[in-house]
């Protein structure tokens, strides 16, 4: 067993394909194969189970990926320690955002992490950001960038960057959603309401309701604010969005943000990933080119 086994293992066992593992090592699949079929016959158990369509790890190769990647920490750790140069990074980082995220945050970042690593491919895949942590615990996305959940799952590590405030934003144009907001206090259970189909946005507008013995007129449910924006602007109801969405939104000059009282809890958007490849040092590099990022852990230390 070497080190550059245990690379190509951790590789493998995250992207479970041994064409796509092949290509980010930089050796052909059947190299890759037998590096595998090596390491299980030194350690004598059966590391993925594998057919024509699907790879999977067994439970000894969950233990093994645990095990492997301590160990390569530690190799990590001694050669900085003995003042060795840090090896180049090269590899691949997964990440997963909202669109409104991938230009108007992720931009900034990938600036800095491109520059500092340029050896190390990046995938994006942009979705609605009340999957980010599904996809991150899924091992679908080693970072994600999302707003932090109420309760966050133990097997995930989470730092905030930057904070959003969450706004009722209802129609300019005119439309009975938009007389129905003329008074000076809205009958919010009458006005129809865009809601997103899950997430926190959600969660918290519906907790905003409750708090006042309301339910809110659903008009429709979609997913992803940007969607919640354009029905809005288009005068089929109101809605709940986080500012940064609707500051970047094409639609902005299309709806106006509504007092609202008491204001919802903002959005604290931040980076997240299974606590367990924290460590890994391409996630781990990417971690570090956000400067302002507070972990979790951080702010428990400051509260006692």
């Amino acid at each position: 067993m070497d080190i550059r086994t245990l690379r190509a293992f951790l590789v493998l066992a995250q992207v479970l394909h041994f064409g796509r593992a092949s290509d980010r090592l930089h050796v052909s699949p059947s190299t890759l194969s037998r590096m595998i079929s090596r390491l299980e016959d030194e350690l004598g158990v059966v590391l993925f189970e594998r057919d024509n369509r699907t790879v999977r790890l067994t439970g000894a190769g969950r233990s093994a990926r645990e095990h492997a990647e301590r160990m390569l920490r530690e190799w990590d750790s001694l050669q900085t320690s003995l003042g060795q140069t840090p090896r180049t990074l090269r590899g691949e980082i997964r990440l997963y955002c909202s669109v409104t995220a991938s230009y108007g945050l992720l931009i900034d970042l990938l600036q800095v992490f491109r520059h500092r690593h340029p050896g190390v491919d990046v995938v994006v895949d942009t979705g609605d950001a009340a999957h980010a942590i599904d996809k991150v615990m899924a091992d679908e996305a080693d970072v994600a960038i999302a707003p932090r959940p109420d309760s966050l799952p133990g097997k995930v590590v989470f730092g905030t960057f930057a904070e959003s405030p969450l706004c009722f934003i209802g129609p300019v144009i005119q439309s009975p959603v938009a007389q129905q907001l003329a008074g000076d206090q809205p009958v919010w259970d009458q006005v129809p309401f865009v809601v997103p189909e899950y997430g926190l946005a959600r969660q918290r507008l519906y907790r905003w309701f409750a708090a006042r013995n309301l339910r809110p007129n659903v008009y429709a449910q979609v997913g992803g604010h940007e969607a919640i924006v354009s029905m809005v602007a288009l005068g089929l109801g109101v809605g709940v969005v986080p500012e940064l969405v609707l500051t970047h939104s094409p639609m902005r000059d299309k709806v106006e943000i509504l007092p609202a009282e008491p204001a919802l809890d903002p959005f604290l958007i931040g980076l997240c990933a299974l606590r367990r490849r924290l460590q890994d040092p391409i996630i781990q590099a990417f971690w570090q080119c956000c400067p302002d990022l507070v972990d979790d852990e951080e702010e428990k230390a400051k509260h006692g």
